[in-house]
């Protein structure tokens, strides 16, 4: 596993340049005997078996960009091994691999690798509902908390764009302007206060661009945000809100670009029981795992919206991703494909 680890390490693998982690993976999973399906930059791979397939869910690329290594090569110390893109998700790629390796199910199971998670799988969402098609359940492969619970909820996200459009005039005549860059801050403030920690919302004014010259009163400015909710619901209220927004400054016009990039994954009976037997199998193991929900969105969010049971935090234990001491920890590698391969074993699904 910690050879396979390192190969897929250096095979660096920014969001756009996946190819060779496409071919490298496709043809580790045709060794294991399954049916490779070509879906562009994505890998899908299909085990014949019984009953409505088990759906595996990871992802190929990363934050880093080519050339990473030379600053932040692969090691391993201390029992953890370190390198972009160990954590998240090239570790959760070797889990899953060893777990269908050792788990020799009956069941049938379909395999899905995103090439573009690490931006809201804009290209993956059609072949990833087909995949996601007839499925009994899903298991992603993403790493678990730092405690190295799973996760059963997610939060939906949303990136948008505020576009105020003010008056330009000489700063030394402010009143025959009117300022896009004052009404933003006003907006800001106000977008600001919509995180509400009890409701589970949080909105973040990300980045802000501005005006031409400091004499000159700013004709346009923008912001980029940030939104995550834990509902449906939720996101159903902010989205009103922020569509509502109008403006304070005389003179000025505001407009909302962006999307919702991902549902929200509600905690689902369906969830709550897959928790249950990843627990038992974990016991058998020495883990004693718990159930949390992430602040952040993966491939299970979408797969969780067509009404297929998800859990998430599959993968390896360890913590730093997308930061220069991202890491997984060694040992975690056997422990978790185990309890994965329990769970493809698993009966009752």
């Amino acid at each position: 596993m910690i050879e396979l680890l390192r190969e897929l390490v250096e095979l660096e693998s920014p969001t756009g340049d996946t190819g060779r982690m496409r071919d490298r993976t496709a043809a580790e999973l045709r060794e294991l005997g399954g049916t490779i399906t070509p879906e562009g930059e994505h890998v899908r791979a299909d085990f014949a078996g019984e009953g409505p397939p088990l759906l595996l869910l990871g992802h190929l690329d990363t934050v880093w960009t080519r050339g990473t290594l030379a600053t932040l090569p692969w090691r391993v110390e201390d029992g953890r091994a370190y390198g972009p893109g160990v954590h998240d998700m090239k570790g959760g790629l070797v889990v899953m691999l060893e777990a269908i390796r050792r788990a020799r199910a009956t069941r049938a199971l379909r395999v899905f690798l995103t090439a573009d998670e690490e931006i809201g799988s804009p290209t993956a969402r059609e072949p990833l509902a087909r995949a996601a098609d007839g499925a009994a359940a899903a298991f992603v492969c993403e790493p678990p908390t730092e405690a190295g619970d799973l996760k059963t909820a997610r939060k939906g996200l949303g990136r948008f764009v505020l576009r105020v459009t003010g008056r330009a005039a000489h700063a030394g005549k402010p009143l025959e302007g009117a300022s896009a860059i004052e009404e933003l801050a006003r907006l800001t403030l106000r977008l600001h206060a919509l995180t509400d920690r009890r409701r589970g919302v949080s909105v973040n004014v990300g980045v802000v661009e501005g005006g031409t010259r400091e004499n000159v009163v700013a004709a346009e400015a923008s912001a980029r945000l940030d939104v995550r909710v834990p509902s449906v619901a939720e996101r159903d209220r902010l989205d009103a809100l922020l569509h509502s927004l109008g403006t304070e400054t005389p003179g000025t016009e505001v407009t909302l670009e962006g999307l919702w990039t991902r549902p929200p994954l509600e905690r689902s009976p369906g969830a709550a029981l897959l928790f249950e037997q990843a627990r038992r199998h974990g016991r058998a193991l020495g883990l004693d795992l718990h159930e949390s929900s992430a602040a952040g969105g993966s491939d299970g969010n979408l797969v969780g919206a067509l009404g297929v049971p998800v859990l998430d935090g599959l993968g390896a234990e360890g913590s730093g991703a997308h930061a220069i001491d991202e890491h997984v920890v060694v040992d975690s590698l056997p422990v978790r494909a185990e309890l994965l391969a329990a769970l493809l074993r698993e009966p009752g699904l």
